[in-house]
């Protein structure tokens, strides 16, 4: 018989549900102006304190944080404005977590910054908080400058339309006969123009040897209308075209010095460097001059990513400055594929998945991916197969997605040490296909009661050749 009667509480203690597993931590939301810092109320009789965000006053505030004998802070991402406080409080010797604002969002009840610190502490405190990946001091470094090559990269090609879109109000059809108006013979076509010279006849001269159109063609598109103001948007666009190429080459020596410096800095790889993939090329438009291989062959431990299809030396540099070398930070290819954001996202509810597309993201190192992933379509590799497989099955782009994945899991495991890649072709793959395929047809015949026969030979396929 069941005993309803009310039972009298133990002498035993529950244990809290949530665990003060960081207890020495404190919570700071950036302002542009302020900061509010929370720590413990034991710590300190006013446990909230606002700090302004000068140099001086980040020191302060990291010594006001070591008299409280807190270990770890946690900072929520807002702009750029936590950027000087996490670099003074982890040259401190602070234990930051940068915390993405996605994470919190959907946190009600919080009206100021005071209470978003004190959140942010909490938090901290009984362990709910994960920080977001952060590089090396020197891989951040390589990291901005590569951005900011990017960033003169765009402002490049910015003034390059702005010059096309003088060129177009004037009638100068020159972008439809040179296939680059900055190569030789449109900057020489560019500059007489800005220098007074009209003549279509005397402009077309300057054409290079190398330039497939003809003389006469050049002469019919540069006839035109000469407009004053439009030449003179024409000339203040090719000044700025000139610096920002001035600016790209010393940023490109700039790197090249940081990428020997952090070369220099890691004892030699065991074994040399291995031959170029395929056929020495020259170097795209845009990227850097200099041999990136060699010194990013020390960097990374004696790994070339090069070697991998769909990766070059200067898309491997940037890999590298976006997710460092060293991958236990993630603990799982999985794992850094899910940071990615390359990964299914499965929303599961009573055992069916209800979607599985992957998270929008502005990862950098995932458009990375991504862009050697759609270089693949056309080449003879196991990748390249791969990729045409699920574009004619599921479309073009969820295959530059799983593509993308897959080279994202070829780049963890040979930075990791648990692979060296040798592309098996794409022979091979189709192979490896068949055999599967073939598997599975026998496994089904054989559910129903069938055998699978050879049309050639009239053997059943007890075993799948190979």
């Amino acid at each position: 018989m069941k005993d309803n009667r009310r039972r009298r509480p133990s002498g035993r203690v529950s244990p809290s549900v949530l665990e003060r597993l960081n207890p020495d931590s404190a919570g700071i939301d950036c302002g542009a102006t302020d900061l509010y810092v929370a720590v413990p109320p034991d710590r300190d009789p006013q446990p909230v304190h606002r700090f302004q965000t000068f140099t001086a006053e980040l020191h302060r505030l990291a010594d006001w944080l070591t008299a409280c004998h807190i270990r770890a802070v946690a900072l929520e991402a807002t702009g750029v404005y936590w950027i000087p406080v996490y670099d003074v409080l982890e040259a401190r010797g602070f234990e930051v977590l940068l915390v993405n604002p996605r994470h919190l969002k959907h946190v009600a009840a919080r009206k100021s910054d005071v209470v978003d610190c004190e959140w942010l502490r909490d938090l901290q405190i009984v362990g709910l908080l994960r920080g977001s990946f952060r590089p090396t001091d020197a891989i951040r470094a390589l990291r901005g400058y590569l951005r900011h090559r990017q960033t003169l990269i765009a402002l490049i090609s910015e003034a390059t339309q702005r010059m096309q879109k003088a060129l177009l109000q004037m009638n100068l059809q020159l972008p439809r006969v040179v296939s680059d108006i900055t190569g030789v013979t449109g900057l020489r076509i560019l500059r007489a123009i800005v220098a007074g010279h009209r003549d279509p006849a005397q402009l077309a001269q300057h054409r290079d040897g190398r330039c497939h159109a003809t003389v006469a063609e050049i002469t019919a598109a540069l006839t035109g209308h000469y407009r004053d103001e439009h030449v003179f948007a024409l000339q203040q666009h090719l000044t700025l075209f000139d610096v920002y190429q001035q600016q790209l080459t010393a940023c490109d020596a700039a790197i090249a010095q940081h990428v020997h410096h952090l070369a220099g800095a890691v004892p030699a790889p065991p074994a040399p460097l291995p031959p170029p993939r395929g056929a020495r090329r020259t170097p795209r438009q845009h990227e850097p001059a200099f041999d990136i291989r060699t010194p990013l062959y020390y960097v990374t431990g004696g790994v070339d990513l090069s070697q991998i299809d769909g990766l070059g030396a200067y898309s491997a540099l940037q890999l590298v400055s976006e997710i460092g070398t060293d991958m236990r930070r993630w603990p799982t290819a999985q794992h850094f594929t899910s940071w990615l954001t390359l990964a299914p996202n499965n929303r599961i509810s009573g055992g069916r998945v209800l979607s599985a597309r992957t998270v929008p993201s502005a990862n950098r190192a995932a458009a990375i991916f991504r862009m050697a992933a759609m270089t693949l379509g056309r080449t003879q590799t196991a990748l390249g197969a791969f990729y045409r497989r699920l574009a004619a099955r599921i479309g073009k782009p969820q295959a530059i997605t799983a593509t993308a994945r897959k080279l994202a899991v070829l780049v963890y495991r040979v930075l990791a040490g648990e692979l060296r890649y040798q592309d098996p072709g794409a022979h091979a793959y189709h192979q490896q296909q068949r055999t599967r395929r073939l598997r599975a047809l026998r496994q089904h015949a054989a559910a129903f009661g069938f055998d699978l026969v050879s049309r050639d030979t009239g053997e059943v396929l007890d075993a799948v050749p190979t």
